[in-house]
């Protein structure tokens, strides 16, 4: 499986991918919004865009579907439950559907709502486990559930799939706001070395080629699969001093992702 992560460079900092199947070239574009860049660099690689796959119905993700569609013919997945958000959709998804590119790939299409409650994630079950995470898991962080979402429903989302993932998985999310999201880690969780140890590493990188984490780096690092730590609840406290001494794991989530909206 060959990945092509796209910097789009735009005011929303979203990430495009191409998925490639080396035997055949053909490919899989990941929320295409900057039709040009993805459409350029399948050109420029000798690939053939055939299906579309839309991670959620908001507009920076599927901005660019007419444009790609146009130039390729591509055929356009999404949630099943999309259908009346995604203009020409041609596949609705539900959880454990195979998407297949080439001869080489199969990817399992994971019902996550949260961000939204039509959300697919695109799991790669291979050597190198993958998850192109859209919205709903960032490097470092969780996605908002202003439009549509529902932060109970991200917090399953989080602890019943994503946290099941192999340790091993690599992490390709919409949008890059690393920098930002272990800076509230950190703010979180001042005593997190880890964090802290990334954020040195990453401030000021190539997003043309940007680091890419792992599920057991988001495990150190990203303070919404951290909802049992100490240093976790005592900050969480002081900002709602209702909470309990042990207040459970959803209402950590909850409140940590109410902070978050406003951080």
């Amino acid at each position: 499986m060959i990945v092509k992560q796209i910097w789009t460079a735009n005011p929303y900092r979203n990430f495009n991918y191409l998925i490639a199947c080396s035997e055949t070239g053909e490919a899989l574009a990941i929320d295409p919004l900057d039709s040009d860049k993805c459409l350029q660099a399948a050109k420029e690689e000798g690939w053939d865009i055939t299906q579309i796959l839309n991670t959620h119905e908001h507009f920076d993700h599927i901005g660019g579907n007419e444009a790609v569609v146009a130039a390729t013919g591509a055929k356009v997945l999404a949630h099943a439950k999309a259908k009346d958000h995604i203009p020409g959709m041609f596949r609705g998804l539900i959880a454990g559907d195979i998407i297949k590119v080439g001869k080489t790939i199969e990817l399992e299409a994971l019902d996550t709502p949260g961000h939204t409650m039509r959300h697919i994630c695109l799991c790669a079950h291979a050597d190198q486990p993958a998850l192109f995470s859209g919205d709903t898991l960032f490097n470092a962080g969780a996605g908002n559930c202003h439009n549509g979402g529902s932060a109970p429903a991200l917090y399953n989302t989080f602890t019943q799939q994503l946290n099941a993932l192999p340790a091993n998985t690599r992490i390709y999310p919409g949008h890059d706001y690393i920098e930002n999201n272990l800076r509230f880690t950190l703010d979180r969780e001042p005593d997190n070395e880890a964090a802290e140890s990334l954020l040195q590493q990453v401030s000021g990188q190539d997003l043309n080629a940007p680091l890419v984490t792992t599920l057991a780096q988001e495990r150190e690092v990203n303070t919404f699969f951290r909802l049992n730590q100490a240093s976790v609840i005592a900050h969480l406290r002081r900002a709602f001093p209702e909470l309990p001494e042990d207040p459970d794991e959803e209402t950590v989530f909850v409140k940590l992702r109410s902070l978050r909206n406003s951080w």
